[in-house]
């Protein structure tokens, strides 16, 4: 939207366009003319102009022109009337004895893009084509292009598309390849550009005239070729020989692609083409280019699945950079796992082993899980080298380590002793969900071979209460009875608890159900919970098949050179997920809720109620959280954290509010045109003194970020935290918050002490001295708006600190 500035501004530059000594000078005529565009550039609306602006293109200073031109292609679309007036020139100026008037002149009159002009652009154009100078040749075959573009119903003359043809033996290279590309957008619905035999030979024999993207160009279009015989093949496989090993990345890849494509038949070819390319690989690796070097780390590993030991003896050119961005880091990694062979395996293993204390978390769990992967080949090296890291107390290299041994030992049973051996007193340590359910799936797979096993789930249980995350309960309810069945005197009390816990008291229906699945199991008897739980087990002495067979080169040309490989490379081989989930999506309707998610009920009485919102024989919720509740039940609501905010951003869209603060509205809502502010009140008084880590621990569960805190027991005591929020297919928005806790009663934007909520029934909830409720005053803005999302986020908001109270409790 521009910015519509001072209006003497536009005043004063008006009357200077008109002035006649200003137009007399041609010097000071140029310098007001750019002073128009430079407020253009600024935002001012100098739409005013457009009449003075058409007087001052007729000149013959071509600066002043390309000036003009500028001007009026932007503002053409809001004075179409007005725009009739410049065709005359341009028309003039297409007739000038310099090619640059004509080029620039039929440029600017296919880029106003006005189809009431089209009548008047085809004439010019159609002398383009004919015209002696190449860079009027160029912008007349682009500009039938932009013409069809403009009207894409409308049919093409053949005589036009005839003209294009021709246009292909242009001695201009640049000329040749706009036609192909002009070609392409006006037959588009009939399959693009035709190329035969002649047209071929003839862009090959041309091929080292053009450009580097010209070259590109030609090479993908050639693809449509297929030679009538094997001669003609290979007579074409010469021509592009000298491409196969360009210098220029873009090029090599192309030729490659191609080589690809005509060789399908002739894997012998294909494979000795892949061979050719590795040095032009390698060095693109080294590229200066960060994007170069990831595309190219991306599509050796496409090569690699053919030729795995391609790039073998060059294992070192993959080791990371300490400067380099994690994205590449973790790619590299991935490439040295297939390059480990008898040779280097210790040497890489030192060198991964280095990344696993990288400062970046998914840099070294990239690391740790590349070293599982080895381990599958080399077990004992690998596995000393995970207790070891076990060794550094770090919450998110234990959570990769133990994840790490949980995938190693289901393929390698034979690890079974060591990785049992290795678990004590990791339970400490652990923090995230993920490796909290590996942990307990090998304290339940192989819990007769620990010996703390029953005591690490007795831990488990007892904190039952406080456990966020269904999946890590369903997995305890799963160790709990597979423990059970080998070690019974140790377990039958402490699962008694569990399964009571998770039938009577546990809100999530998937945790409820399957402990009522286990109950069930249990009552057919042992034999029969054996034969569903405790499976046949690996022969520890087999080993397992190690690499992977090489793949025709069939499977994957087609995706080469192209956005496919580096979309596939953005998720680890391995079936097991790192770390948090990329997006949490939470459903609140009536009875059902996802995993890995927090229930969005509310607990008035002291107990979880059931989302259904009936509430038992509870207190009901008050009547703000039932409009939440209600508002958040259309859609599931998605919350993801990135693109991630810096605190510079946050700070800038935060301090808009100021602005907002002296108009008047209604109770705890300020609104602008697209932005909706919320306040609300939350009586939960004890999640102040939670500790700053268990604060953000909670809040990054479901994809909250926290960006700053005070110190807990201070006064006032505050939260900023930010995230991205999107219901359903609704477009995403940025949710900023902040939470406030003074010690006195809540009070919300107009000054008063919010009293429109039910009366508080449950036991615990701090009360000032007058009577009136304490709590945390929640400010959020969202933008773009949309208030049910919002009401979603708040609801999501509020579950996390009331289950942080209860904790806390």
């Amino acid at each position: 939207m521009p910015y519509l500035g001072n209006e003497e501004t536009v005043k004063e530059l008006r009357r200077a366009l008109s002035n006649p000594n200003i137009q007399c000078d041609q010097l000071r005529y140029r310098n007001t003319v750019l002073r128009v565009i430079r407020s253009m550039s600024q935002g001012v609306d100098v739409s005013g102009l457009f009449s003075e602006m058409v007087k001052a293109c007729a000149t013959v200073d071509i600066v002043q022109k390309k000036l003009v031109y500028v001007f009026l292609c932007s503002y053409a679309a809001v004075n179409p009337e007005l725009s009739l007036l410049v065709i005359n020139t341009l028309r003039k100026d297409c007739q000038d004895p310099n090619p640059m008037v004509r080029s620039l002149a039929l440029r600017n009159m296919t880029n106003l893009r006005l189809p009431s002009l089209v009548e008047y652009v085809e004439q010019p154009l159609t002398a383009g084509l004919r015209d002696r100078a190449a860079c009027v040749r160029r912008v007349a075959v682009l500009g039938w292009a932009k013409l069809h573009h403009l009207q894409p119903d409308s049919e093409i003359d053949a005589v036009v598309v005839n003209e294009l043809y021709s246009l292909l033996r242009d001695p201009d290279p640049v000329v040749m390849v706009n036609c192909l590309r002009a070609l392409e957008e006006i037959l588009k619905e009939e399959g693009g550009v035709a190329i035969n035999k002649p047209i071929t030979h003839h862009l090959l024999n041309r091929l080292k005239e053009c450009d580097l993207w010209g070259q590109c160009e030609v090479l993908r279009f050639l693809q449509r070729y297929r030679p009538k015989s094997e001669d003609e093949l290979f007579d074409i496989l010469s021509l592009l020989d000298a491409s196969l090993v360009s210098p220029h990345p873009p090029v090599m890849a192309a030729t490659l692609s191609l080589f690809l494509s005509l060789c399908s038949g002739v894997p012998s070819v294909s494979l000795a083409a892949l061979e050719r390319v590795r040095g032009p690989l390698l060095a693109a690796c080294g590229s200066g280019s960060r994007e170069m070097k990831f595309a190219a780390l991306c599509h050796i590993q496409l090569l690699l699945r053919s030729i795995p030991g391609l790039l073998g003896a060059h294992y070192k050119r993959f080791f990371c950079g300490y400067a380099e961005p994690a994205y590449i880091k973790q790619r590299k990694m991935q490439v040295l796992v297939e390059l480990v062979n008898d040779d280097n395996v210790g040497m890489l293993l030192d060198e991964l082993k280095g990344y696993c204390t990288d400062v970046n978390p998914d840099t070294a769990q990239t690391a740790i899980s590349a070293i599982g992967r080895i381990g599958r080949s080399y077990s004992d090296k690998c596995l000393e080298i995970l207790t070891g890291l076990l060794g550094l107390k770090q919450d998110h290299i234990t959570s990769a380590v133990v994840q790490t041994m949980r995938d190693l030992i289901w393929v390698c049973p034979q690890c079974s002793d060591t990785v049992c051996s290795s678990l004590e007193g990791c339970e400490e340590t652990l923090q995230d969900s993920q490796g909290r359910q590996a942990l307990l799936w090998l304290l339940g797979v192989y819990g007769e071979r620990i010996s703390s096993a029953p005591y690490t789930l007795e831990g488990f249980i007892d904190e039952v209460k406080s456990e966020i995350s269904p999946g890590v309960k369903m997995e305890l309810l799963t160790a709990a009875v597979r423990l059970f069945l080998c070690r019974p005197a140790e377990t039958q009390d402490m699962l008694g608890r569990l399964l009571h816990y998770c039938i009577e008291e546990e809100a999530d229906m998937c945790v409820r159900d399957q402990a009522l699945l286990y109950y069930r199991l249990l009552l057919c008897g042992l034999d029969q919970t054996r034969r569903v739980l405790q499976a046949r087990r690996s022969d520890p002495s087999l080993g397992v098949f190690i690499g992977r067979p090489a793949e025709p080169v069939g499977q994957w040309a087609r995706s080469f050179n192209t956005l496919e490989p580096l979309k596939d490379g953005a998720v680890e081989t391995e079936p097991a997920s790192r770390g948090s989930p990329e997006h949490v999506t939470f459903d609140p309707k009536p009875r059902s809720d996802l995993p890995e998610t927090l229930s969005c009920s509310y607990s008035e009485t002291g107990r979880s109620e059931d989302g259904d919102g009936d509430g038992g024989d509870g207190a009901q919720p008050p009547d703000s959280r039932s409009a939440v509740m209600a508002s958040s039940t259309a859609a599931p609501l998605s919350l993801s954290l990135s693109p991630p905010l810096s605190p510079e951003e946050f700070e800038r869209l935060w301090l808009q509010r100021q602005a907002l603060q002296d108009e008047p509205g209604c109770e705890g809502a300020r609104e602008e045109e697209d932005c909706v502010w919320v306040e609300e009140c939350i009586e939960c008084p004890t999640v102040p003194h939670c500790s700053p880590q268990s604060l953000q621990a909670a809040m990054q569960l479901v994809n909250i970020q926290a960006l700053a805190f005070t110190p807990p027991q201070a006064l006032p005591w505050r939260v900023y935290l930010y995230t991205h929020a999107r219901r359903g297919t609704a477009r995403r928005s940025l949710v900023l918050g902040e939470l406030l806790y003074t010690g006195a009663a809540c009070r919300l934007g107009d000054g008063r002490a919010e009293d429109e909520q039910t009366e508080a029934t449950a036991a615990g909830r701090a009360e000032g001295e007058d009577g009136e409720r304490r709590g945390i005053k929640v400010t959020l803005r969202l933008q773009p708006r949309d208030e049910t999302c919002l009401r979603g986020f708040l609801s999501v908001l509020t579950t996390v600190l009331n289950t942080l109270t209860e904790h806390s409790d």
